[in-house]
């Protein structure tokens, strides 16, 4: 008869390393389930938004296209005399439309900074339904485009169609235009800022000095900063430049992106 040996400490121990082994595997399972969730969420935020976002806002630029006007530039005859180069033409004050409603779209932005096909809706409103899809949202207490007083829009930046995401790449100078159904708004950036979230100033008539009386016609832009956080406020401020009705047809810098943008000239 074969005598059962004692079981030992290593022998009695045994079990419980089973166990740890066995806990460590779940947790390391548990770890990677949820790396590759993070790293799913990460790339829907980064990419699916904006596929989304883009599909949505070609929409609302076609949607726009269709109730603009179908007035063509004049044109002139052609001459045997070289052309003069033309001088700048005086077309009055800026024609300020009326406010849309909630989520109603108010014109297009285009910004050659930000490469040649930036064409972006302007929409009504800053609330996350229109941030996060729409495009560009117009802080609905600021001035409409041309108007005397603060002109202002929110974008995102890194997701949602990341519409401003190159806010930070401008440079003093650059040309912005606005485009609605009454024309071509041409505001010229000066400069930026950073600023705390509550920094709210930056949309008075005139922007970061509350109860002054507005003399010009300002665009403030406003993005998260930086780029992947939103700890603080990027804002862009320009002024207006210029103006023409839509009759005129775009400024000559911007027609390609707008015929492109709307199917018109």
């Amino acid at each position: 008869m074969v005598l059962q040996e004692k079981a030992g400490p290593a022998t009695a121990s045994a079990p419980r390393r089973a166990l740890l082994r066995g806990t460590v595997q779940v947790l390391g399972e548990l770890l990677i389930t949820a790396g590759v969730i993070l790293l799913l969420f990460v790339a829907w935020q980064l990419w699916w938004t904006n596929v989304e976002s883009d599909a949505k806002q070609s929409q609302v630029i076609k949607e726009f296209a269709k109730d603009l006007g179908t007035a063509a530039p004049a044109t002139t005859a052609p001459s045997a005399q070289p052309a003069a180069p033309a001088a700048p033409q005086d077309f009055g004050k800026p024609v300020v439309g009326t406010a849309p409603g909630h989520s109603g779209t108010i014109g297009i932005m285009y910004i050659p900074r930000f490469g040649p096909t930036y064409t972006r809706p302007i929409v009504q409103g800053t609330s996350q339904d229109v941030l996060d899809t729409l495009g560009l949202g117009h802080y609905s207490n600021t001035a409409m485009p041309g108007a005397v007083g603060n002109f202002a829009v929110a974008g995102h930046r890194q997701t949602h169609g990341a519409v401003l995401d190159n806010i930070h790449t401008l440079v003093p100078g650059d040309k912005i235009y606005v485009q609605t159904k009454d024309g071509y708004y041409v505001y010229v950036f000066r400069n930026n800022q950073i600023v705390m979230p509550s920094r709210t100033d930056v949309l008075e008539p005139v922007p970061t000095q509350p109860g002054a009386t507005p003399t010009e016609s300002y665009l403030t832009m406003t993005s998260c900063n930086p780029r992947f956080g939103a700890e603080e406020r990027i804002i862009a401020y320009a002024l207006l430049d210029s103006w023409r009705p839509a009759s005129a047809g775009p400024p000559a810098e911007i027609a390609a992106q707008v015929a492109a943008a709307t199917g018109r000239s």
